[in-house]
């Protein structure tokens, strides 16, 4: 299992806490040294690299002790090193922070930006970022909105409240507005409602749409349209992964600049012309902690409905 925790063996480093990854037990028939096991496990590292990081200490088990190239398989430990991400690709937006206290902070998210580490992305996420700027080391997001979305995040300061708040979101406690952009269709009668059973899809990333009771629902609106493109103000209710797009796409209108609804079409790496016209606009909620009412608006904007 390869996730994260929050050890003391090692500190954080450039914002970015160590990464974790458990030895086999004795019994299941894994054979060798930790470098053996580790260059298999998790082979986007390669096996003169893991060598490096040993020699520099940068590879530890959970009793703070070095692991080293000729360490015998330690079987049930926990192996704690440090993710790096060679040529990451630049993501030249930066995010504004719209309101910090003792608690939280709230950030408007430029398109493109993940919002954590994941795949060929580290330093140039929100989250590794919002740490370095600020040295709060267990800052962590609330919720998420996808890499391509832009808007509102919410994040707590301390690790002991961040159940409090994602508690609100589980309860649908949070009141959440987006603004999205996409085609206009006369013959499709608004303001309604779209529910459906939401699944993961055969591919890697895409969401889809079965049959079965519903387990997602958006409300949708519009605010304003003209012979071809509309302003649409989605609420969702519920949180399903890409719900947004996804709804929207069901009903024939895909969101301006999608590539990955209805068809994928992503734009190449570097390529930021084609934002995806969707922005978390809007969070509004009563604070679990101080009880205090919060609501909070982007600063951003979708801009003016294209003309063709």
């Amino acid at each position: 299992m390869h996730n994260t925790h929050d050890p003391q063996v090692l500190p954080i480093r450039d914002g970015v806490k160590p990464s974790c990854v458990v030895l086999p037990c004795v019994g299941q028939g894994v054979q060798g040294s930790c470098l053996d096991f580790l260059a298999q496990r998790l082979p986007a590292v390669s096996r003169a690299e893991w060598q490096a990081r040993m020699a520099r200490g940068e590879v530890v088990d959970e009793l703070a002790r070095p692991v080293q190239a000729d360490t015998p398989l330690l079987h049930g430990l926990r192996i704690y090193y440090y993710r790096a991400v060679e040529q990451e690709p630049d993501i030249p937006f930066e995010a504004e922070i719209l309101f910090q206290d003792e608690h939280i902070v709230v950030v408007d998210k430029p398109h493109f930006l993940p919002v954590t580490p994941g795949g060929r992305y580290l330093q140039n996420t929100l989250l590794v970022r919002l740490k370095n700027q600020l040295g709060l080391p267990d800052l962590s997001p609330v919720h998420r909105i996808d890499r391509d979305t832009a808007g509102l995040v919410l994040f707590a300061i301390h690790k002991h409240e961040r159940g409090a708040y994602q508690a609100l979101f589980r309860a649908r406690s949070v009141h959440k507005v987006y603004e999205a952009i996409a085609p206009w269709n006369p013959a499709i009668a608004f303001p309604r409602e779209h529910a459906s059973r939401m699944t993961e899809s055969s591919h890697f990333i895409r969401m889809q749409e079965v049959d079965g009771p519903p387990n997602s629902l958006t409300r949708m609106q519009v605010r304003e349209h003209n012979a071809r493109w509309a302003r649409y103000l989605l609420e969702p209710v519920s949180g399903k992964r890409h719900q947004l797009r996804v709804h929207m796409a069901a009903l024939g209108l895909g969101l301006k600049g999608d590539g990955l609804y209805p068809v994928v079409d992503d734009a190449p790496e570097g390529d930021f012309s084609r934002p995806l016209l969707l922005l978390a606009q809007s969070l509004a909620f009563q604070d679990p902690i101080t009880g205090a009412k919060r609501y909070f608006v982007s600063r951003r904007s979708l801009g003016a409905l294209p003309t063709n």
